[in-house]
């Protein structure tokens, strides 16, 4: 049997998703697709627009929690000034063996704070062994 859905519209498949600690755990070792794509509110803004490092926003998936290089996925994004409401994603394939586990994080180096919204999603595809 698979686990039900948590609300209207979720598809989950397997059980190597904790919806509790958001890391999915791979059950087989092998290479996954992985894509995470975040609906992120922007709060009030403290200062005016920076180019060079005020506005800059990290999305990883990372294995162990460790987010270093060969071991993540990544995408960075310079944010426009003003609050509102935008969208990142970061896609691609990391190997996985028995056990360990993906999970997403955000480095926000703007210069106000960030809510992630409902309707964010994350997913984790086994494409080969």
């Amino acid at each position: 049997p698979h686990p039900q859905p948590e609300r209207e519209g979720m598809f989950r498949r397997g059980s190597g998703l904790n919806l509790t600690s958001g890391q999915y755990t791979a059950p087989i070792a092998g290479y996954y697709a992985f894509t995470a794509t975040l609906h992120l509110v922007r709060r009030e803004q403290r200062r005016k627009w920076q180019p060079c490092r005020g506005n800059r926003l990290r999305a990883l998936v990372c294995v162990q929690s460790r987010c270093q290089h060969n071991s993540n996925l990544e995408t960075v994004s310079w944010l426009e000034s003003g609050v509102g409401l935008f969208t990142v994603s970061v896609t691609g394939v990391l190997y996985l063996q028995v056990g360990q586990y993906a999970s997403v994080f955000v480095d926000n180096a703007a210069d106000s704070p960030l809510t992630v919204q409902s309707g964010s999603d994350f997913s984790a595809i086994l494409i080969g062994v």
